[in-house]
C-alpha cells in the first residue's frame, strides 16, 4: 500500500511542533474580567448561582484587579449594584457621582494608572425599579403593555456614560440595545471633554436564557410596570431575536456609523456563527461576552465531575477567539491566565 504524501499527524507528535502551527492563541491581554461593585467598605458577597465570583466593596475590589494585572489581565469591565431602596423609575443613581462604579474608576485609576483599561457597562437596568433598560412609557391606545421608550432613555445613558468617562473610564459599553444610543453616547462624551474615551457597544446582545445568574449578581431582572400595567416580563421587545442572524449585520452598520469603536457579540458559545459573520462584515476590534450561564454551565459539569474545567474553559475560549473575537469578556479570565489554561 502507498503510503498518503500528506500525514496532517506529523504536525501533531509533540507540544512543541503543535504550538508551532497552532491558527489560534489565547493570551491574557486578550481577556476581560467583569466585576460587580457595591458601595460601602468591606463587602464580599458570593453569588450562588455563579461560584467564586462575588459582588466587592472598592476596597475589596483593588486586591482582585492588583492580581489581574500580576496575571497579564489588562482589562476589566465595572457593573454597579445598588440597593432596592436607591431604584426608581427612571435610574437616577446611575448618574451619581457617588455611586459604586465611579467610585471603583477613581481608586482604580489612582492605583494603577494607566496599567489597567477600565470599561463600564452603561445601561439602567440595574438601576430601574422595574429592572428594564430604559425607561417605561405608558401602553399604546389600546395596548396593555408598558413600552420601554429610546427617548427618554438616550439623555439618561449620556449622562451616565460622561459620569464614568469624569470618573476615569477608558471605555464605556452601552449594553443597553436602545436605538440610537451609540450616537447619544458619543454626542455627550464629546460635549463634556471626553472624546478620547471608547464606545464598545453591544452591537448584537440576544434576548437570552443565558443570562439568569448575571440577573441575580446584578440585581438587574426586569419585574412591575407602571400606571397598574404590567412591563414585559423579559426584554424581547428591545434585545434581539435568536433565531435572526442576518439581523446583526444591521445592529452593527449602525452602530459604526453612529461611532462605535468597539463591537461586542453577547452570548459567545451559542452565537459563535454571529460572531463569525461580524468579523467578516467589520475591520473594528471585536469582543465576544461568555457570559453569566455559560460560565455556570462549566461549572456546574465539572462540579459533579462531567466534564475537566480547565480543559473546558481552555477549549471555549479558543473557540470564542477562533470565531473571530479579538477579545473575550469572561468570568475565567483571570483565573485562566493564573493557572495558565490560555496556553
Amino acid at each position: 500500500m502507498t503510503a498518503p504524501a500528506v500525514r496532517p499527524r506529523r504536525l501533531r507528535a509533540s507540544i512543541a511542533l503543535r504550538d508551532m502551527v497552532a491558527e489560534t492563541d489565547v493570551r491574557p491581554a486578550q481577556l476581560v474580567w467583569p466585576a460587580f461593585v457595591v458601595a460601602g467598605r468591606d463587602r464580599e458577597e458570593p453569588i450562588s448561582s455563579l461560584p467564586r465570583v462575588s459582588r466587592r466593596s472598592v476596597d475589596r475590589l483593588l486586591p482582585e484587579l492588583e492580581r489581574a494585572l500580576r496575571v497579564g489581565v489588562r482589562s476589566v469591565m465595572l457593573f454597579g449594584v445598588i440597593d432596592e431602596a436607591a431604584k426608581d423609575a427612571v435610574g437616577t443613581a446611575a448618574s451619581d457621582p457617588a455611586g459604586p462604579v465611579p467610585a471603583a474608576l477613581r481608586a482604580a485609576r489612582a492605583a494603577f494608572g494607566d496599567d489597567l483599561v477600565l470599561m463600564t457597562d452603561v445601561c439602567l437596568c440595574g438601576y430601574t425599579d422595574h429592572g428594564h433598560c430604559g425607561v417605561l412609557a405608558p401602553p399604546r391606545p389600546g395596548g396593555t403593555l408598558a413600552r420601554v421608550v429610546d427617548g427618554p432613555t438616550l439623555p439618561r445613558l449620556a449622562a451616565m456614560a460622561a459620569l464614568h468617562a469624569e470618573a476615569g473610564a477608558d471605555v464605556v459599553a452601552p449594553s443597553d440595545m436602545m436605538d440610537g444610543r451609540v450616537g447619544a453616547v458619543r454626542a455627550g462624551l464629546d460635549a463634556a471633554g471626553h472624546d478620547g474615551v471608547a464606545i464598545l457597544s453591544y452591537a448584537v446582545k440576544y434576548a437570552s436564557a443565558f443570562y439568569g445568574p448575571f440577573r441575580d449578581a446584578a440585581g438587574s431582572s426586569p419585574h412591575g410596570g407602571i400606571d397598574s400595567h404590567p412591563a414585559p416580563l423579559d426584554r424581547r421587545s428591545y434585545q434581539m431575536d435568536p433565531r435572526n442572524a442576518r439581523e446583526a449585520a444591521l445592529e452593527v452598520a449602525l452602530d459604526v456609523a453612529e461611532g462605535a469603536d468597539l463591537l461586542l457579540v453577547k452570548p459567545a458559545l451559542p452565537y459563535l456563527d454571529v460572531v463569525a459573520r461580524v468579523r467578516a462584515r467589520s475591520d473594528r476590534p471585536l469582543v465576544a461576552y461568555q457570559v453569566s450561564g455559560e460560565y455556570a454551565m462549566i461549572e456546574a459539569a465539572a462540579a459533579v465531575g462531567a466534564l475537566d474545567r480547565a480543559a473546558a474553559v481552555r477549549e471555549s475560549l479558543i473557540a470564542i477567539r477562533r470565531a473571530g473575537a479579538d477579545l473575550v469578556i469572561s468570568y475565567h479570565a483571570v483565573e485562566a491566565a493564573a493557572e495558565g489554561w490560555t496556553r
